[in-house]
């Protein structure tokens, strides 16, 4: 059996996968999984509100209406840049980056809320 330095000299420093052969066909296979994934993918359609008086119409209003594009997602969104500005100054740069996409996603949520798309089928 080998040793670990051994094996690690027998390794190409310019060879894609050092890993070797196996690492190539597990990355190969992630690969062709992702590429018929995307294939697969049928068509996105819009969602849509529903109907006035039904009880999913409720909850609707009172979730995205009332809450999300209201007074309270509009607190969130700003004080999630203001906790991202934070962040940023103490230096944790990908954790304020991604409270910035978070708190912006809340300001922005009446447009967002209406381009949201559902896989159907």
């Amino acid at each position: 059996m080998q040793s670990i330095k051994s094996q690690l000299r027998s390794l190409s420093p310019r060879s894609l996968f050092p890993a070797g052969f196996k690492r190539k066909k597990t990355t190969a296979a992630l690969a062709a999984f992702g590429a018929m994934c995307l294939l697969a993918a049928s068509q996105a359609d819009a969602f849509n509100a529903p109907a006035a008086g039904t009880f999913a119409f409720d909850i609707y209003d009172i979730g995205i209406n009332q809450i999300l594009k209201g007074p309270i997602g509009f607190a969130a969104g700003v004080g999630s840049m203001v906790a991202a500005a934070v962040m940023a100054i103490r230096q944790m740069l990908l954790p304020a980056a991604a409270t910035v996409l978070g708190g912006a996603f809340l300001l922005k949520a009446d447009s967002v809320v209406s381009s949201l798309g559902a896989m159907i089928r």
